[in-house]
Order: C-alpha cells, then structure tokens, then sequence
C-alpha cells in the first residue's frame, strides 16, 4: 500500500527546494514573518502542498530537524483545516508517509509524527485508517526503542485528545483496540525506560473517568502497577501516579477502598516529595477526598500527620514568583501581562445568579493548593482540627524575626482558611484574634499585610455583628480604618488586597457605613487619583459594592462632590474602545440604582454615551473599518446593564431619554443578537423598560414578544438558560403593562412554560420561580385564553408557586391563579390539595384585595363539595398548611 501511494506522487525538485527555503527563514528569528505567512499561505492553494510537508518531515534527512518539524507542525495545522477537501489519494498519501517515521531515529520526528497521527484520527476515526492499529501493535510488540517510543507517544496524544476513539467496535477488528493495547501498556510499567513508564500510566489514567471494560477488567493489575511505580525514580512519573490516585478517588473510589490506608500513607509522603509538581498532585488528593463520597471518618486519624505537611507548604517557596512581584510599589507602571482578561456577568433576573463572578485567572501552585485542602478539612472536620493545627499557627506567629516572616505569613493564611469552618471552635476568641491580625496590618513586609487584609475579610461577618457588644463597635472601626490606610499602601499587591477585603466588608456593613461614608469616600477618591490600570478596576468594584451597601444613604451633595467629579472626569477621557469602560460602566450601574432619582443630574450624558456604544459595536461587527473599533461583545453587554440600572434607579424619569433616542429599535436587535450574553442583558432591559416606560415600547411590542418567545422552546432553554430566564421574566412584566394585548403570544408561551414546571431536573431555581410568575400573569391578563387548559398544568405550576418568596410578583400570579379558577373550578377541583399548598406557602399577603380573593376561590369549593366533604379534604392536608388556610375563613 505504501509503495502504491508513493508511486503515485512524487514532488517535483523545485518545488521542494523553494518550500524548504521559506521553511528555513520561516523559523529564523530575524525574517518578515508576515511576508513569509503570505508566501506559505500561498502554496497553500496548490492542491498536493500537504504532499510536500509531509515529504520533508519523513524524507528530507538531508535537511535540518528544525525545518522538518516545521514542515510537520504546518501540515497538522493545515489538515485540521483542509482534511476534508483532500483527494482520498493524497489522504492515504500523508498517512502511508507517516507511518514509518513512528520508529524515526529522532525524537524530535516522532514526537511530530504523533501530533499529526493524532490529529487524523480525530478527523478520520480510527475506523477510517486501518493500517495505524496494525502498526502501533507491531511497534509496541517490537523490542525496538525508537519504534515502542514513536507508538507509545502517539497513543498517549490519542488517548489526551480522543480516548473515546480506541473504546469502539472498528470494522474488521475482533476486538476494540484499548482491549488489544491494554496488556502491552500494562507491561510497560516495569520498562527500564522512564518515558514508556511515563507514556503507559499517562495513557491508562486517561481512561479513569469512562472507565472501558478493558481497565475495569485489568483494575487489580493497574492498582498493583501503580503502587509498584510509587517511588518510581522519575518525578513525571510519581505525578502521574499521584494523578490517578486522585481521579481515582473522585470517580471511582470503591477500587481505592480496599487499598485506602496504604494510598493515604503513600500520599502522606508524596506531599512531602521534593519536586513541588508530585507534592502539588498529592495535595489535590485531600480536597478530592473530601468532596467525594468515601466517609471522612477513614481520613480522621491522619490529621495529626496530614495538617502539618499542609501547614509547612503554605509558606511561600523560594521561587514563587509572588516574591517578585511583590517588590513593585505604584510607582512600577502595570504590564500587559497583569492585566487579566475581565469578564462581565451580564444582568440576570432571578433568585440565583448562575454566573460565577470570579474573573481573576491565578496561577495554581502548591501553597494554594494546600491552604484550599485545610479550608475544606476545616470544612469537614470542623474544630476537630484545632488541637492538631493551633499550637502549629502559634508556634509559627511566635517566630518573629525577619527571617521568618514567610513562616509568620502562612499562619494568617491558615486563619483565614478556617475562618467558615472551625467558626464555632474559633468563636470565643475571635475578639482576640482581630485584635491581633490589625496590627500585622502595619507590618513592614507587604505580603503580611496583604494576607491580613484577605484574612480579616473572611471574618467580615462576626466584625460586622459584634458592632453591638461591648468594644465591638471600636474593633470594627478599627478593622475598618486599618483596611482603608491599606487601601493607600504604596504597595500595588497590598492595595489589591486591601480593596477586595474592603468590599467583603461593604457588604456585611452596609448601613452601618453610613456614619463613616466621608472618610470612605475620601479614602476611595484618593487611592482613585494614585491607582494603576489593574488596581483601579478592583478600585470600582469596591465603589459600586459601597453604593449597593449604603443605596439612597449616598445621595447627599457632600458625598455626590466627593464621588462623581473625578468618575465622570475619567468617563470623558476613555475612548469607545478602551476596555477600561467596562468596569466604569458597572461602577456606575450601582450607583445609578443607590442614587434613583438623585442620578439624574448625571443621566442624559451616560445614557447617550451607552447608546453610542451600542451603535458602533453593532457596525464593528459588520464593518470595524468604517466604525473605527474592533467588535467586542462587552461594550453592548455592559452598555444595556447600565441602562437597566438607569432605568430602575430613575424610573420614570428615564422616559425623556428613551423617548429622544432609538433605543426601541436597538434593544430589539439585541434581543435577536446570536450571542447569548447580550441577548440576556437585553431581555432584562425589556423588562425594566416596561415597567417605567410601557408606552415607547409600543410600536414594536409585536415583535419583543415573538422574540421573547422564542426564546422558551426546549433546545433554547437547553442552550441558554439565563437568555430564556430574562425573556420569560420580560414577558410577564409586559403583560400586567400592556393586557389583552399580549394574546396573541399567550397560547405559545405557555406551550412553552408548561413543560418547563413539569420537568424540573436539572433547571435552575429562577428559570423555574419566573415560568411560574409569568404563567400566573398572562392568566391574569388573558383568564379566558387559559382557563380552559388549566387542568394540563395546575399542579406543576402550583408545586412551583409554593416555593417562591412572598413579594409583589407572587401576588400577581396568584391574581391569575384566582382568575381561573373562577374560569374553570371543575378544572381544578380534582388538584384541590395542590391549589390549597401552594395557598398554604404564603406567610403574609399585603394585599387585602388578593386575600378576599382567595378566600372567595376557597370557600367556594368548600361549598361545592359540602361540609362533609371538605371536612374530609381538610384531614387529608398537613396540620401546619390547615392552620394557615384558616386566616381565609375555610
């Protein structure tokens, strides 16, 4: 076969000449890499150029392995690309090409022959290349390094980058091919050749997760394998034992459980290994343990030995580049590289904001690790762990010369890694622990103060209770004033810390920050004028978290001349592009809805400036030239949220601005964007729109509905939950504004929510409390539409209505509850118990009128079915729901 393709292509001298030239200057340092990408990009039309590329890296040994491999990484680049476009003739072309060079005297060429062996079998299957299994076994059976290496590293890709495919029936094969190569890997766990252990057992552990026949079958043996590669001499390879054991234990620990002693013991010392990346996979194992299903009492008595080895890794190593970077005060300009990619949470209505708000990427390493192990160990095992861990915080506090200060730095992490878990066992002495933390506050070296300030944070919500007790208020003044001189620090590491813990605290304070909202300010505004790019954004979280904590408190014009000058200052200096609007614009999300009405002095200039926005994204993306930006979907995201937070700060007061602009028919193309996150923050602008300004959504409500709509079918709430959550909130609202008008939609949305209520696995709490919300309005709006169909739906929809909170959207659907019912009681009678829980979950109606309207739907039934009956029903209902369906008279 191979002979067969050959002589069907050869390449043509010139050709390979000038190819291999361009390779050449390709990977010289010094080229016009950009002409040399057009020349390449070139060749590449020529439809047998891959043929080339792979001639050179197979064949053209006269040539240097730099090139070759250059040759080769094109060619995996390019049939990922092209694969599907390739004659059938030049496909078995490359692969004949390929196979050989698996036993290539260099490593360099195998390593990139096994790339691209990968790569062709994600495109083609393994299915569609016979002849590679042959040779793989033939490879692995051999005795030859070169030839067991070149095998092995191509199924170790495989097995990374599509285990999935060697678990298949493949035509032709009596076996599935992990059953065929499962013996051989095992085998290879005895090689005296460290990167065929290392290959074999990264190979294996692939499989943990989906567990194929073939390793559940040879579990004892792989166990076996594993203990005997334990203290194997190579680090890579203890990581990867280490690495399985973990998995292991997250997956599939009934195969660890008969070994768990002997696991742990191994573990216990592997945290200890001198290569930092074996002691980081070890230490993954505790929290591993701990989340899975194993019970903790088999872990109890290592405490004593496991809390030290973590205690003694959460010093900072020697080269933990922390150290480095914690040299720079302020006066060091911010790197490219410390500004990390921000992510906004696009605004979502509900009870349970699914976006995870962390948008800080740090580099996980071994002290991290080992402070998240104790956190969840304290966690578990609650004060349990006091006795073992306490003489050891001490003893390393006690260590105060400079020379120590890492060992004195570890031990406040390890307090503010307990902080939730041994809560009760720290307790008492919580008053002396802060007071002992302010100081350090002050300590000279920068990462002391920086951890203080993470650490007092986790202990925000006992500060923030003991303002009443005797000498609270004065601790609290004190952890407070403390962190603000932090947040002044020279020390950019320090001022990060000190701002974030800042916000902690904000959060729990919230009023009782109103006495000290000057010096806040002040404090805020100057760290504001001295502050990088990178500090400056956690900076604005910690303003809009203090307007969200104090809300109407800050609208005073001595806190307003403070705040806004310099913010609007810089809200004029940034251009359309500069990605530093981002956290501006949330900034002023929260102090638009804390000010309300007092924003509006500010508005118009903010609400034009989002609409501008807005506009010239949406020509970025047809045309970035003529718009002068490049697109980003977070300039519309974060524009539409400030404008939901205008809308719900002035309320009717926003109505002057929407009516000067277009915005009607920009949110409607929003709202029908192919990105889900602007889709959703446009879904909650809908919403706040119709509550405060129904009338200028008017001309095109016909069309929001549809939109709005759409969104509810299955395979959109599968694909974006948070988009069909919004735009079913959004309905509802633009029903109770605009009535019978919604009908047209009402028999497709509830086609829509229906399903929804009766298929709660797996849904999120809002998507679900707002079906039920929006399901009760349209029937409040349009009883007669739904009345007659109440009967497929009443108990999934009352079963929902009974766990949500009582608030005004509660109300309202009850109102469409009560309407139909007086539609069609013969409909519900048979789901009474389920109509009288849901009745049963209120606490307290304020609405008078709702609470004779469902004592009049319930004293109803009771005289349809008779006092003998209902006396009946009665009995059959929990005790606790009887007496409170007493308050309405039944």
């Amino acid at each position: 076969m191979a002979a067969e393709a050959t002589a069907l292509w050869q390449p043509r001298e010139e050709g390979l000449r000038e190819i291999c030239g361009l390779l050449e200057q390709h990977i010289s340092p010094n080229s016009d890499q950009s002409r040399i990408w057009q020349q390449l990009q070139h060749y590449n039309q020529l439809p047998d150029f891959n043929n080339y590329l792979v001639f050179i890296l197979a064949r053209a040994e006269g040539k240097s392995l730099e090139v070759r491999q250059a040759a080769g990484l094109l060619l995996k680049n390019n049939l990922r690309a092209t694969f599907s476009s390739l004659s059938s003739s030049y496909r078995q072309y490359i692969k004949s090409e390929l196979l050989p060079c698996l036993g290539a005297s260099d490593r360099t060429i195998r390593s990139t022959v096994g790339t691209i062996i990968s790569v062709l079998v994600q495109l083609d299957r393994v299915a569609g290349w016979p002849e590679l299994l042959q040779v793989l076994a033939r490879c692995l059976a051999s005795n030859d390094f070169n030839h067991m290496e070149g095998a092995m590293d191509a199924i170790y890709k495989i097995c990374e980058d599509v285990p999935e495919e060697l678990d298949v029936d493949v035509p032709g094969l009596s076996e599935r091919p992990i059953n065929i190569f499962m013996p051989r890997l095992l085998q290879f766990f005895q090689s005296p050749h460290a990167i065929l252990r290392k290959l074999s057992l990264g190979s294996i552990n692939q499989f943990i997760v989906v567990m194929p026949a073939a390793l559940f079958m040879s579990m004892d043996q792989y166990l076996q394998g594993l203990f005997h590669l334990a203290k194997d001499p190579s680090a890579e390879v203890r990581k990867l034992v280490c690495s399985a054991f973990v998995q292991l234990i997250e997956v599939r620990p009934s195969f660890l459980e008969p070994h768990l002693r002997n696991v742990i013991e191994y573990l216990l010392q592997a945290n200890k290994d001198p290569d930092d990346e074996v002691s980081l996979e070890a230490c993954e194992f505790w929290s591993a343990y701990c989340d899975g299903t194993l019970p903790p009492d088999s872990l109890r008595e290592y405490l004593p030995r496991l809390i030290p080895v973590l205690m003694s890794n959460m010093a900072y190593a020697d080269d933990d580049e922390t150290l480095f970077d914690a040299e720079e005060d302020e006066s060091f300009p911010d790197r490219d590289q410390d500004l990390k990619p921000r992510f906004h949470s696009s605004r979502f209505h509900g009870s349970d904001n699914m976006e995870d708000d962390e948008d800080t990427v740090n580099t996980w390493n071994l002290r991290k690790c080992s402070a998240a192990g104790l956190d969840i160990l304290s966690n578990v095992f609650g004060d349990e762990i006091l006795p073992t861990l306490m003489p050891l915080i001490q003893q390393k506090l006690s260590a105060t010369s400079d020379s120590n200060w890492k060992e004195r730095e570890a031990a406040v992490l390890a307090i503010g890694a307990i902080a939730e878990g041994c809560i009760n066992g720290l307790y008492p002495h919580l008053p002396e622990i802060i007071a002992y933390l302010i100081p350090l506050l002050d300590d000279k070296f920068p990462l002391i103060r920086s951890i203080t300030c993470w650490t007092l944070s986790r202990f925000s919500k006992f500060i923030v209770q003991s303002i009443g007790h005797k000498d609270g208020y004065e601790q609290f003044d004190k952890v407070l004033t403390g962190l603000l001189r932090r947040i002044l620090d020279t020390n950019k590491r320090v001022q990060e810390a000190a701002c974030s813990a800042f916000a902690t605290l904000e959060e729990e304070a919230a009023d009782e920050l109103a006495p000290r909202l000057e010096i806040i300010l002040h404090h805020l505004l100057c760290a504001y004028g001295k502050y990088q790019r990178r500090n400056l954004r956690i900076l604005y979280d910690a303003i809009g978290t203090l307007a969200d904590a104090v809300g109407s408190e800050l609208n005073q014009p001595k806190y307003l001349d403070i705040l806004m000058p310099p913010l609007i200052t810089k809200w004029q200096q940034l251009s359309n592009s500069d990605k530093d609007l981002f956290p501006l614009l949330e900034c002023f999300t929260s102090i638009s809805q804390a000010l309300g009405p007092g924003f509006s002095q500010f508005a118009e200039p903010v609400y034009q400036r989002c609409i501008g926005l807005i506009q010239i994204q949406q020509l970025a993306k047809v045309d970035h030239v003529t718009a002068g930006v490049q697109y980003d979907k977070e300039f519309i995201v974060c524009s539409l949220d400030l404008l939901s937070g205008l809308a719900e700060g002035l309320g009717g007061g926003i109505e002057s601005l929407v009516a000067k602009s277009n915005l009607r028919d920009l949110l409607l193309q929003c709202c029908m964007d192919q990105i889900a996150d602007i889709r959703q923050s446009a879904f909650a602008l809908l919403g706040d729109l119709a509550r405060v300004c129904p009338a200028h959504l008017h001309p095109r409500l016909a069309d929001f509905l549809s939109v709005a709509a759409e969104q509810l079918n299955a395979a959109a709430v599968k694909e974006a939950v948070s988009v069909a959550n919004n735009a079913c909130w959004a309905i509802g609202e633009l029903a109770v504004q605009v009535h019978q008008e919604i009908a047209p939609v009402v028999l497709a949305v509830i086609s829509c929510l229906v399903p929804i209520l009766q298929n709660t696995e797996g849904l999120n709490k809002s998507l679900l409390e707002n079906s039920a919300i929006t399901l009760g309005r349209l029937a409040w709006v349009c009883p007669e539409l739904m009345a007659p169909h109440v009967e497929h739906f009443i108990q999934s929809w009352c079963t929902t209505l009974s766990i949500i909170r009582d608030d005004y959207e509660k109300e309202d659907a009850f109102r469409g509850l009560c309407a139909i019912v007086r539609g069609n009681p013969s409909g519900v009678v048979s789901s009474l118990a389920y109509l009288c829980k849901a009745v049963a979950s209120w606490h307290e109606i304020r609405s008078q009128d709702l609470h004779n309207e469902i004592s009049q739907v319930l004293n109803g039934y009771k005289q349809m079915l008779g006092d003998g009956a209902w006396k009946q029903f009665m009995s059959t209902l929990d005790p606790q729901a009887v007496q409170r369906l007493s308050r309405f008279g039944v």
